[in-house]
Parts: C-alpha cells; sequence; structure tokens
C-alpha cells in the first residue's frame, strides 16, 4: 500500500532503481510511476504492446526458473507471439496450443525453433474435458511453467479460472481495453461469444487465485504468483495506479444532451459514434427539465412513448488501422462539433 512504500529499494536487476519518496506522502503521478516501472522496459520483437520486454524483466527476477512457457492461441508462433521472443533468445522451451487446424499447420511447418516446443492441436476451453490441465496431461510439462500467456479474444477469464493444477508463476492475461477501471464486467462463458473481460473482473479473479497485479499493457495485465510479489517492490498495484482509465467517455448534459468524448464505437470494426448519432432527444427536447414550458412538458411525455426513439445507430466507418482511428477519434473529439 501506499503509506507502507519504503523510501527507497534498490532492485535486483543488474542496475539500481531507486524509488523516490518523500518523507510522508507520495503524489498520485509519482505512485503511478514508480508502480509501473516495469513498464519502462517495454519492449516489442514479437508482441503489440512492449511485452516482450517487460516479461523479459519480471522473468528475470523470479527464482527456481525452469524456462518453460505455455501460450494460446498460439496462431504462428510469432506473430503477435507473447513467447516467441523467450524461445529465440533466452532459451526457452515453448507449448504452443492452437484449436484452429489452417493455423495449427502454419505453426507446425513455419515456426522457427521446432527443437524447443511442444505443438498441441487442441482448443483450450474451461471444462475438465477441455481445461488447460486437462490437454497437458498427456505431455511431460513442469506444473509450475514460468509464464502462462492466455489471449483467446474474448473467454480468457473463464478459462484462467478454471485452471487448477498447473501454476504458472507469471500470468499474462488480455482485457477489453475499452473498459474502465472501475467497470466490472465478465462476458457469458460461451465459445461463439467474443466480448472481451475488464480488467477490473480479472484483477479480482487474480487475487482469488493468490495472483497480484505488476504491470498493465494497453492490451494485457501481467500477473505474479503472491509468494513472489515481494520481489517487485511495488508500491500499489491497485488497478488505478497501475492503469489509466481510457479517455474514452459517454456522458450527459443536463439538458439531456449525450456527448461523446473520444474513441467511441465498435472499435475492432473501425466503426465509430458522433455525437449526433446518440442523441436520445430531438434538439427541440434539449433543456433543462425544470425550465420547460407545458408545450415541451405536453411533447416529452409524447415522446417517450414512441416506438424506437433515439439512438441512431450509425457508425462511421473508417479504413485506418485501430490503433490510428482510435487516435484520431480522440483528437476529433476535443474540437465542438454542431450536433443538431
Amino acid at each position: 500500500m501506499i503509506g507502507g512504500a519504503p523510501a527507497s529499494v534498490v532492485r535486483e536487476t543488474g542496475s539500481q532503481i531507486p524509488v523516490e519518496a518523500s518523507e510522508g506522502a507520495f503524489s498520485l503521478a509519482a505512485v503511478k510511476r514508480e508502480s509501473r516501472w516495469l513498464s519502462q522496459f517495454a519492449e516489442d520483437v514479437n508482441s503489440q504492446a512492449g511485452e516482450d520486454g517487460i516479461l523479459a524483466m519480471a522473468l528475470s527476477l523470479l527464482p527456481d526458473r525452469n524456462r518453460c512457457c505455455i501460450e494460446f492461441g498460439a496462431w504462428d508462433g510469432r506473430r503477435y507471439s507473447n513467447t516467441c521472443n523467450l524461445v529465440e533468445r533466452h532459451r526457452y522451451t515453448a507449448v504452443l496450443i492452437e484449436g484452429d487446424a489452417s493455423r495449427y499447420k502454419e505453426l507446425r511447418s513455419a515456426y522457427p525453433r521446432k527443437d524447443r516446443a511442444i505443438f498441441i492441436h487442441a482448443y483450450v476451453g474451461w471444462s475438465s474435458e477441455n481445461g488447460l490441465d486437462a490437454i497437458l496431461s498427456p505431455h511431460s510439462v513442469p506444473r509450475n511453467p514460468d509464464l502462462l500467456s492466455i489471449d483467446v479474444d474474448g473467454n480468457d477469464y473463464h478459462i484462467w479460472r478454471a485452471i487448477e493444477h498447473t501454476r504458472p508463476k507469471l500470468v499474462l492475461i488480455e482485457y477489453n481495453p475499452t473498459m474502465a477501471n472501475g467497470v466490472e464486467f465478465i462476458q457469458p462463458a460461451d465459445a461463439g461469444c467474443n466480448q472481451g473481460n475488464s480488467p477490473a473482473s480479472l484483477v479480482i479473479l487474480g487475487r482469488e487465485k493468490g495472483y497480484e497485479l505488476i504491470a498493465a499493457t494497453r492490451l494485457n495485465l501481467l500477473f505474479v504468483d503472491g509468494q513472489y510479489y515481494p520481489l517487485f517492490h511495488i508500491p500499489d498495484n491497485s488497478l488505478e495506479a497501475m492503469r489509466d482509465d481510457p479517455p474514452d467517455h459517454v456522458f450527459c448534459g443536463y439538458d439531456g444532451t449525450v456527448f461523446v468524448q473520444g474513441a467511441v464505437g465498435a472499435r475492432w470494426h473501425r466503426m465509430w459514434l458522433s455525437q449526433r448519432d446518440v442523441q436520445v432527444l430531438p434538439r427541440a427536447l434539449r433543456r433543462y427539465p425544470p425550465a420547460y414550458n407545458a408545450l415541451q412538458r405536453f411533447v416529452l411525455s409524447c415522446y417517450r412513448m414512441l416506438p424506437g426513439r433515439g439512438l441512431a445507430g450509425r457508425g462511421r466507418p473508417s479504413p485506418e488501422s485501430n490503433h490510428a482511428a482510435v487516435e484520431r477519434r480522440r483528437m476529433e473529439s476535443s474540437v465542438p462539433r454542431d450536433i443538431s
């Protein structure tokens, strides 16, 4: 916790990284900076959001490493992989699990270090028959691998929750980056559902399983087995300290005007909402209700009874990459727009 953080800590990383504190308190910015110290090692070799560098640094602090890592869905083992760098540069052995038949074929043929890989063709689920424990049982895999990377675009929460016998030292798990830190959301346990889970829900699950949050990228949360957490000297690992809320919001004025701030919409489809799209009231009724005249009160009562009122639902398409479109939408949203 913040109040119990030491004034200065020297981490065993090969270099000294001081944790600076005043006599009595941290500023919020200082707490975030010191709590996120792993992020300064962010580097992408195959990963998407700095995970390669963060993982290498985190693993270097762990004792009794067995140099085994597990990843699913593995795809071709290189594209957006969180384990390929460990195999290539740090002599890890990877257990690569892929359920799609064509991708599994590509994985087997294209993976660069077949001598340090175990390939498994399976979809990882959350039942006793198809959970990770069952899938790994026929193979010679350590019960406590150094790293487990979970990225299945939806049911990540349910898969991790179902794991009982495999106890990785580090767990890297994908979350839905559009969700604020205060949101608790778990998608249905449905193989055909791809909605994602909120970071808050994953932090709660991690604590239930004895894991502590040590880093957050824009796509993944990194947890460590609680017995190793003191090695990381993190002043405050609350989600609020470790991750900034996305600057994308929908909010309402007293007069009923709905505002869109940032990039709001069907992000993975690159369809974006404008403020005009989300208005629930016609322009004539966007007034503070106590200031309504008799006619406006009557019109509002009638409007409430209309079927299909408001929310035009018109998304604005974008040909850009998802990341570029998000940044552009956030910049555009800072400019006042006509929302008639």
